[in-house]
């Protein structure tokens, strides 16, 4: 059986001393290490905030007019009031086809292009109703239902129509604010200016006149600002018509 040499105490102090030298020295070592992930980490999240800065910076303003693909799941009711444009002056875009004209089936895009907001229900602060009349060589053309109407998100604009009578509903969360015929072509998808509608255009057997209740309004009709109970009357044809709509008989409380 071999001899067990133990440690002197001195050999036993030397081994500690050198062992808590090693840890201290790995201690060091670790500490720095990590020093420097944060800091690497840090370096990471500080070039990530000012490239996010950057980009947001950098960033055009957005405007109402543009607008955007609306999200597949609805949202609440803005708490802001209801952005409205300032009436349209100089014409509308939109289709520059013959009648008839149906709803348009990206109703959001539209009524961005009407520099108008989508609400989550109808307002009540403003709420009149107006009538629209669009004759075409003596013959209505209709004016649809759903005009301002996304039924799919549950979305709505201030200035819609729910049936095809040609009742233009306004109703917005904001009392002072005012709407024009252009913004409710725009939201039609329909192109008129004093010059023509649509695909019809004035020439030297053609006229397009504009009436508010019985008056001939001239001037560029997408100007025309909406008021309660007035009847617009937009008429396309060859010769005069001795018949213009001057009123529409209200019913069902509107």
């Amino acid at each position: 059986m071999g001899t067990i040499h133990r440690p002197t105490k001195a050999q036993y102090r030397r081994a500690r001393r050198e062992a808590a030298r090693a840890a201290a020295v790995q201690t060091k070592r670790r500490t720095r290490m990590i020093r420097v992930g944060l800091w690497s980490a840090a370096g990471v999240a500080a070039i990530a905030l000012v490239a996010v800065a950057v980009l947001v910076l950098d960033r055009p303003p957005s405007t109402q007019a543009t607008g955007s693909a609306p999200s597949a799941t609805p949202q609440a009711l803005p708490s802001t009031p209801v952005s409205v444009a300032p009436p349209t002056t100089s014409g509308t875009s939109g289709r520059t086809t013959a009648p008839p004209w149906g709803a348009p089936t990206d109703t959001a895009a539209a009524v961005a292009a009407a520099g108008l907001t989508m609400l989550g229900e109808e307002g009540t602060a403003l709420h009149f109703h107006t009538h629209l009349d669009v004759i075409v060589d003596g013959a209505p053309v209709p004016v649809p239902a759903d005009i301002g109407v996304d039924d799919a998100r549950h979305r709505i604009s201030p200035l819609h129509s729910h049936d095809a009578t040609g009742v233009i509903h306004v109703e917005s969360p904001t009392k002072s604010a005012t709407f024009s015929l252009g913004q409710f072509f725009t939201q039609w998808q329909v192109s008129i200016s004093a010059d023509h509608i649509g695909g019809l255009a004035v020439d030297a057997t053609h006229h397009l006149l504009v009436y508010v209740n019985g008056t001939l309004r001239p001037g560029d009709p997408a100007g025309i600002i909406l008021a309660a109970h007035d009847e617009i009357a937009i008429v396309y044809g060859a010769d005069a018509q001795p018949d213009v709509p001057r009123s529409y008989r209200w019913t069902n409380g509107l």
